[in-house]
């Protein structure tokens, strides 16, 4: 299944400049939605799962005109997995929540910031895509629930008021310190994007998200102690509907699974975007995983294919691991 390196040519940023990139996978899906289809490469681990149904789900999407990136990676060492234009950088929703609790964490550990800081929310920028905080009768919580909020429900308004709280140069100044250099907060949540607003949440490539998960379980992210809270609060996700449907956890509690699964995922939604990033261990290996598609979303035929793609992703890792 082995491929020899095929370096890449530059391909434009949206972040800004050139990327260069020293992928070991063939190119797969550049310039997908114009004639004919593209297809991912095929790479996967020696006596492994090769990935066969996934390959094929996320090439059927990429020959429908939507734009895929997929990386995985070993746990143990950072070997490729698989990678099909993981080097892409794309919006990813509210996965870009996931360096805003970084640097909260870190702001924590720092003493910069109190855990227990109270924070109103009739102060903090409004937003009604989901999460639980605007429903509840509390009209004011600590920085440290907010980020449980943020983590476990996806909650915008939460993220909003962390981000405000935290701001956000100091996260961008975190990202370059971590390395991602192709992923970026670029605004807080909004019900509606106007033209003179930021057009996306955030950016990132699948690369880099499973590189900054993979980091958050070895305790490389910024500290030892930095990393076991932001892990913490994303193992309380409730969003197991994507990739993590395969895992049969409980959404609402999966913190200590009896079959001795690690797990560990953030998912982002946005309108034609689905990403999820995260990490699975099981007896037999460990990977971090990310997976990136923007889609038309026409119709609930679209989303569910696209859908279909992660679970199918998900079926196969839990192979891969077990």
């Amino acid at each position: 299944m082995g491929m020899p390196p095929v370096p890449d040519p530059a391909v434009p940023d949206p972040l800004g400049g050139p990327v260069e990139s020293t992928r070991r996978d063939a190119p797969a899906l550049r310039g997908a939605g114009r004639k004919g289809p593209k297809r991912l490469p095929r790479r996967a681990a020696a006596g492994r799962r090769s990935f066969t149904a996934t390959l094929r789900a996320l090439d059927e999407l990429a020959s429908s005109g939507a734009r895929v990136s997929v990386r995985i990676d070993e746990l143990d060492g950072g070997a490729q997995v698989l990678g099909g234009d993981d080097f892409l950088t794309l919006p990813v929703g509210g996965l870009g929540v996931v360096p805003l609790l970084v640097e909260v964490a870190a702001s924590i550990e720092a003493g910069t910031i109190d855990a227990l800081e109270i924070i109103d929310r009739s102060a903090v920028h409004g937003a009604a895509v989901g999460g639980m905080w605007q429903h509840l009768k509390a009209p004011a919580l600590p920085v440290s629930d907010l980020a449980v909020l943020a983590a476990s429900a996806g909650d915008a308004l939460a993220a909003n008021a962390l981000l405000q709280r935290v701001g956000l140069q100091a996260v961008r100044a975190r990202l370059e310190q971590l390395g991602l250099r192709r992923t970026a907060l670029l605004d807080r949540f909004r019900d509606d994007r106007g033209p003179d607003d930021a057009p996306h949440v955030a950016l990132s490539t699948a690369r880099e998200m499973a590189q900054l998960f993979a980091g958050l379980v070895n305790s490389t992210v910024v500290s030892p102690g930095v990393s076991a809270q932001v892990a913490e609060w994303l193992s309380l996700n409730h969003d197991l509907a994507l990739v993590a449907s395969a895992t049969g956890l409980d959404p609402f509690a999966h913190e200590n699974d009896q079959h001795g699964l690690l797990f560990v995922n953030k998912t982002g939604r946005d309108a034609g975007v689905r990403a999820e990033a995260g990490v699975l261990g099981g007896p037999r290996a460990g990977v971090a995983y990310a997976l990136i598609v923007n889609f038309d979303d026409l119709s609930i035929a679209h989303r569910l294919r696209a859908h279909d793609a992660f679970r199918v992703l998900g079926v196969e890792l839990m192979e891969y691991v077990y």
